[in-house]
């Protein structure tokens, strides 16, 4: 049994603390609350809504399309599963300026709580290896939050951090579930530069 005694609210301040460096994108429910409250919902923050399994895909797309900015992809367990197949093909393109954050708690806190695979069997750093991504790292305590922050800015490229936090609540932070108008925040953050 993994030792985790992680706070997920803790987590994303300690290892992206130049997060102005990077454009973001961020899964469901969970994972976009903590990038919101990150940001303070910033420009370079681009959130999903009602489309679990596509950050990382996003995020590849971005990352491929922007090869000078740096991209983050914070996710959370349950939505890389929806989508796991994209780690190959995140391998396979290989950029160099994307590193995805997963944000494991073991269970699926947006429908009750239900405990996930990750809380049996399932490890997310192996089947990232598997998948062919070249650096990898699991967390999953407070004093391994300065190492991870150097993985993400030191390690090659692409990069998978699995973050197995404390099951609990994610940030307290209220969206803007104006897509339209986040969207065209995003695109103007891009045009006018952010993001590395």
């Amino acid at each position: 049994m993994v030792d985790v005694s992680l706070d997920r609210r803790e987590l994303l301040p300690k290892i992206l603390p130049s997060y102005s460096e990077y454009l973001i994108v961020s899964g469901l429910a969970g994972a976009s609350r903590d990038a919101a409250a990150l940001t303070s919902e910033g420009d370079n923050l681009f959130t999903m809504g009602g489309a679990m399994g596509a950050a990382v895909s996003i995020g590849l797309g971005m990352a491929l399309c922007a090869p000078d900015k740096k991209i983050a992809v914070i996710t959370g367990d349950g939505e890389l599963m929806m989508n796991i197949g994209s780690l190959a093909t995140v391998a396979s393109a290989a950029p160099q300026n994307l590193s995805i954050i997963c944000i494991d708690n073991g269970q699926h806190g947006e429908t009750g709580g239900q405990k996930g695979h990750t809380a049996e069997r399932t490890d997310l750093e192996l089947m990232a290896q598997g998948a062919g991504i070249p650096a990898t790292l699991t967390i999953s305590r407070p004093d391994e939050l300065e190492a991870a922050a150097r993985f993400l800015t030191e390690s090659p490229a692409p990069r998978f951090l699995w973050a197995r936090v404390l099951p609990g609540p994610p940030s307290d932070w209220k969206r803007n579930w104006n897509l339209a108008d986040c969207r065209t925040r995003f695109r103007d953050a891009v045009l006018r530069g952010s993001g590395g």
